[in-house]
């Protein structure tokens, strides 16, 4: 989403140049699904914090939202920036503020430090997503044998993928552990310095640094022409973000309160599953035409949530894991589509502009929905709740794929 500019090579590079960036594209790989794991390690630990400390379902979303927000102000203050000051800076940038968020999250685990530590992660995560998928397909570019579309398999697998591995690690590290509350943090703490370590080893790839000019936030917007075919995009990105928002929010409380499930590996394992669901499933349909992804997008979204509502009220951990699969598959499908549609709806020079919107909307459908279920649960029963919630993704969900596989 930032706006990436094709760059010219040095005039002589040196034979060890291909290996440097070959190993370089790993690093950042790696880096980018270990930064995007530790956003979601605590949402396997959310239902020790209420028991602990007695908090309501809505404060829970509170927290959540707090990364929400700073992910959106990253995005459109910061992230945008490696254009001019370069790929690496802003790598380093993101590592050090998820390592500050891991050192908040040890050294303050009250509400306000809670708040606070998400806050920071979300604003590192801003400044990475954009900043790593342009990193990782121009280090592929200068590798001696670059794989046409292997930058942005990777990219998927390293964003969606990640955000499904940090509940999977956090969920094994924290059950043995003494105190479950402490150890993930601490984990991934060292991690996080080994990541500061060895990312000035990759070799940057903007050469050209233009001078100094004014600074101003990424620009969000989408020409008029183009405003009536990217309603249905818009309604994709916002539904698929709720999905993913409801399993990093709210989803363990859900496994704890209504399944009974106090495993802490069970809980991670559930809020894993749409994202490498969705991870999984892009890459599996990838040769498929759009199409008929979209296709498999209007079923998964109407199976997926249906599912999950029957989860609650049988109760079955197993089905609603299960809708955690579809779901998540369908939401990957439909953010992805929406994506590639609003890059084709406009021009080159106005695309970081309106995939910029693509993202302001979905992170809205990441916050906006999930605090709503939060209220909700405070006055209604939770499967009440969770009913209207797959009602409204399973009609919104259906519907967006339709209108943008008929468009």
């Amino acid at each position: 989403m930032t706006n990436t500019q094709t760059l010219p090579a040095p005039a002589a590079p040196t034979p060890a140049a291909p290996r440097r960036h070959g190993a370089g594209f790993w690093v950042t790989g790696l880096t980018f699904l270990l930064l995007m794991a530790f956003s979601t390690v605590p949402t396997p630990l959310y239902p020790l914090y209420v028991a602990r400390d007695g908090y309501g379902p809505f404060t829970v979303t509170v927290i959540f939202a707090a990364y929400a927000v700073g992910v959106v102000a990253s995005l459109f203050l910061v992230g945008h920036l490696s254009d001019r000051v370069g790929r690496r800076p802003l790598i380093l940038l993101a590592a050090a503020l998820e390592l500050l968020a891991a050192v908040i999250f040890l050294l303050r685990d009250d509400l306000g430090g809670l708040i606070a530590a998400r806050l920071v992660s979300g604003v590192g995560i801003g400044a990475l997503t954009a900043t790593a998928t342009a990193y990782l397909a121009e280090l592929d570019g200068g590798r001696s044998r670059p794989a046409p579309g292997r930058a942005a398999v990777v990219a998927t697998v390293a964003n969606l993928g990640g955000l499904g591995l940090g509940p999977l690690l956090s969920g094994l590290i924290a059950e043995p552990a003494s105190d479950p509350l402490v150890l993930p943090y601490a984990v991934f703490a060292v991690v996080l310095v080994v990541l500061l370590a060895v990312t000035p080893l990759v070799p940057e790839t903007v050469l050209h640094r233009p001078g100094l000019r004014p600074y101003r936030p990424q620009r969000v917007a989408i020409g008029p022409d183009a405003r009536r075919r990217f309603a249905a995009n818009a309604v994709g990105a916002f539904t698929g973000f709720a999905v993913f928002g409801l399993f990093s929010s709210v989803a363990a409380s859900f496994v704890h309160d209504e399944l009974g499930q106090t495993s802490l590996v069970v809980t991670g394992v559930v809020a894993a599953t749409p994202f490498l669901a969705g991870a999984l499933g892009q890459c599996l349909v990838a040769s498929l035409a759009p199409a008929r992804q979209l296709r498999i997008a209007t079923v998964l979204m109407v199976a997926g949530p249906a599912a999950l509502f029957g989860g609650v009220v049988l109760p079955s951990t197993a089905l609603f894991l299960t809708g955690g699969l579809l779901a998540g598959g369908g939401a990957g499908l439909l953010f992805k589509a929406a994506l590639g549609r609003t890059a084709a709806l406009v021009p080159p020079a106005e695309r970081a502009e309106a995939l910029a919107l693509v993202f302001l909307v979905g992170y809205a459908g990441l916050v906006v929905p999930v605090l709503a279920v939060g209220v909700g649960l405070v006055y209604l029963p939770a499967a009440l709740v969770l009913g209207v919630f797959v009602v409204l993704v399973a009609l919104a969900g259906g519907w967006a794929a339709t209108a943008m596989r008929r468009s």
